[in-house]
């Protein structure tokens, strides 16, 4: 194989190291920080809202930000910077006495968060050929689900065992993990000539609006189903949602580990529309199938759906963007993720207040047909990647033993 189209170099596999110990520590934070707020803080259901959802406000607001600094001072930066934001705000939460402490270091997390996700989800597409983006894109996810599917449980364990302290510890040492992985991660940055002129600065950029806007409308019915399932369980008789939940997270992470190369394969719109018809088909099943055998075929069938969807569109905001506006572009796309959960759940919640749970998920699948008919209609196959120009990118490398490398590919 010609070394231009290896994916799995060394420098891949570090920055897919460094995401998975950083949301390994996410995963740790997830159930441990609900039972701290009311436990050890004393507040009820809107304290623990808000303390978990403070902190989407403050990653949704700077990501644009973090964007353009990438863009700017390279991919390596906000991995580094990322991940020891977040990890000094984790140990806080060991100092946080008051909600509004809390509160303050959840803003800090997400603010390590918009940092670390935009810089390592850019610099592996930076390494990437851009024939296997898609394939790219199915393995960093597997980082991403992997550390929220392993983290929560040696959170849980690590409160049970040895306190709620220990658990956010544990969450800050992997944050400290992750930079010390990401020491070895090249250095990106475009170079400015007459030819390649520096990067606009763009609060929104334009090659990620309708990616994004078709993401959004898929990732709602996500909102929905976390927030809905466990309440609707009850109605068909189960106990509870974690066999529903585990279901669904094996499943994504069996496509995109075995099936990585299906959306380079089929191609970015013939990929999301297969992906939207499996999650329209699968919400629907849902809504309209009441029994237990329904709500496990059918969360299969919308896994399937959300397996392919994410990385069959990444590649279309990574080859529709200048590459030294690429970091602004995986910024505006993530920031769709991140509205589409703040609001998701509230908008399909009225839904529910007018009807029942699983009417939502009915108006999950209609979103997800808009979002059909917007890939039908708007969307285009990536151009070949933007030719190299003299001077093209600057790349440097910085080890932890300080012994220079090169990058396998320019970024």
């Amino acid at each position: 194989m010609d070394a231009r189209d290896r994916l799995l170099t060394p420098a891949f596999i570090e920055i897919t190291g460094a995401a998975l110990f950083y949301f390994v520590a996410m995963g740790v934070v997830a159930p441990v920080l609900p039972r701290f707020v009311e436990d050890s803080l004393g507040g009820g259901g809107t304290a623990v809202g808000i303390s978990v959802g403070a902190f989407a406000v403050s990653a949704a607001l700077l990501r644009p930000v973090v964007g353009h600094i990438g863009d700017r001072r390279g991919r390596r930066v906000l991995v580094l910077g990322g991940g020891t934001i977040a990890g000094i705000s984790v140990l806080g939460y060991a100092l946080a006495t008051t909600l509004p402490a809390i509160i303050g270091m959840r803003l800090l997390t997400g603010a390590g968060e918009a940092a670390m996700f935009v810089g390592a989800a850019t610099a592996v597409q930076d390494l990437s050929p851009s024939s296997r983006r898609g394939e790219a894109t199915s393995y960093f996810s597997v980082a991403v689900y992997g550390g929220l599917a392993i983290g929560p449980v040696l959170g849980e364990l690590f409160r049970t065992h040895w306190g709620v302290h220990a658990a956010w510890f544990l969450g800050g040492g992997l944050c400290f993990g992750a930079v010390l992985l990401g020491l070895r991660m090249p250095v990106a940055r475009p170079a400015v000539t007459e030819h390649a002129p520096a990067a606009k600065r763009r609060l929104l950029h334009p090659a990620a609006l309708r990616p994004g806007l078709i993401l959004a409308l898929s990732t709602t019915g996500f909102a929905g189903f976390s927030a809905f399932v466990p309440l609707y369980v009850t109605q068909l008789g189960l106990q509870g949602s974690g066999a529903v939940f585990a279901e669904y997270a094996v499943a994504v992470l069996l496509v995109r580990v075995f099936g990585a190369r299906l959306p380079d394969r089929l191609g970015s719109v013939r990929g999301a529309s297969i992906a939207l018809v499996f999650q329209a088909a699968g919400l629907l099943a849902m809504c309209l199938w009441m029994s237990v055998t329904g709500l496990y075929v059918s969360t299969f069938v919308y896994a399937m759906g959300v397996s392919l969807l994410y990385p069959s569109l990444f590649p279309l905001v990574v080859d529709g963007a200048p590459e030294a506006e690429r970091s602004q572009a995986v910024a505006t796309f993530t920031l769709a993720f991140d509205v589409s959960q703040g609001l998701g759940a509230f908008l399909l919640g009225i839904v529910v207040s007018l009807s029942s749970e699983r009417w939502s998920f009915g108006a999950a699948a209609l979103l997800s047909i808009a979002g059909l008919l917007l890939v039908q209609a708007r969307l285009r196959e990536p151009m070949p990647e933007h030719p190299p120009v003299a001077g093209g990118l600057q790349v440097a490398v910085t080890a932890a033993s300080a012994a220079p490398r090169r990058s396998t590919r320019r970024a």
